[in-house]
């Protein structure tokens, strides 16, 4: 069961993840009754079929310990993402290097070999040093902005708008590198 497949029942029941078998039967009388179909003010039949789902699964202690799991588990993995999300800040500034990094390969590649300019991903994964899993959420982003495409034999390809991108940026990047390596230095 993924994240994806997990339907908060506790929040759909409206209750907090401590409540008691009389509580979740309450709670469900009451929504059961403004979502049931048949209510012509408040009636859902989707929202009632929610409710009767979570009530289904909460009010079996068997099924609720399962389902407290799988709730337990994925609530810990989004913690861990949304606290990780504060080191992202550092990475935002790497994400854009490399992004401009990739630019200047393939730039360099279309200028070097317009007849074969595209490179494969484990290609450039040996020219990055970035692992493909890397370099996925990089490529993906720049080939929604326009600056790369994929090839029909799934090269990847920097476009005009990539390199007109390029250009006007390489000034900053290149300063960001020297910067860079000049601090690698310094601290060895």
């Amino acid at each position: 069961m993924s994240e994806n497949d997990v339907v908060d029942y506790y929040e759909v029941l409206q209750i907090s993840p401590n409540a008691d078998a009389d509580m979740i039967a309450r709670v469900y009388r009451l929504l059961a009754q403004r979502f049931h179909p048949d209510n012509v003010e408040t009636g859902s039949a989707s929202r009632f079929r929610d409710v009767h789902q979570a009530y289904t699964v909460l009010i079996d202690p068997e099924s609720r310990a399962k389902y407290d799991a799988t709730y337990s588990r994925l609530k810990k993995e989004r913690w861990r993402l949304v606290s990780a999300g504060a080191q992202s800040e550092n990475d935002f500034e790497a994400e854009r290097a490399l992004r401009l990094t990739l630019l200047e390969v393939l730039y360099t590649r279309r200028r070097t070999d317009a007849r074969n300019p595209g490179l494969f991903p484990i290609e450039l994964e040996e020219m990055t040093g970035r692992p493909q899993e890397h370099l996925e959420f990089t490529m993906w982003f720049l080939i929604q902005k326009g600056l790369l495409s994929r090839s029909d034999n799934s090269r990847i390809v920097i476009t005009a708008a990539g390199c007109e991108y390029l250009e006007e940026h390489y000034a900053l990047n290149a300063s960001q590198r020297r910067l860079r390596i000049e601090g690698t230095r310094h601290a060895s």
